[in-house]
């Protein structure tokens, strides 16, 4: 079924008027994010990456976290656009998530502003911030969005979207 795309309200983006293949581009957000009861990542130098039917997806300098918190996990994946992935497992505060982060670290050309900055699923945090707003996740265990009142759908995830 083809998705009905929401229209934005004013400060609003609309999913659907993201390209294919996906932009880079700066984030002046200031991003929080905690594990454990512990803050791990405080960022302003984040980037996101805007792609159709997608919310953004925000890589921050690996440096933005605290220091232990990420240490490598097995496995790799492969992105049509920016290559090969690298996973990390992220703990803190006596809690240990396996593979909730990954990191290009030899990106495609297009892609190389991130390399060896880290993503991660907010669903797999305890929380995560833009600005002070709450991010909801992305649905579906594969894609790791971060959807905020900023941001209107429908998004890639949901029930009936696989053939977007």
């Amino acid at each position: 079924m083809k998705p009905v795309p929401v229209v934005p309200a004013p400060g609003q983006e609309s999913v659907w008027q993201y390209p294919r293949p996906p932009r880079l581009e700066r984030s002046p957000k200031h991003i929080e994010i905690w594990l454990g009861g512990v803050k791990i990542a405080d960022s302003s130098g984040a980037y996101r990456v805007l792609e159709t039917s997608h919310p953004p997806g925000y890589y921050l300098p690996h440096s933005d976290f605290l220091p232990g918190v990420l240490t490598p996990a097995t496995g790799s994946s492969v992105c049509e656009f920016k290559g090969r992935a690298s996973y990390w497992t992220l703990s803190a505060g006596g809690v240990s998530v396996p593979s909730a982060a990954w990191s290009y670290e030899w990106p495609t050309p297009e892609f190389a502003p991130i390399a060896g900055y880290v993503a991660l699923y907010a669903g797999r945090m305890e929380r995560v911030t833009v600005d002070g707003e709450l991010v909801v996740p992305q649905p579906g265990e594969f894609y790791g969005g971060w959807i905020t009142s900023e941001i209107v759908g429908p998004f890639k995830g949901i029930p009936g979207s696989w053939g977007w």
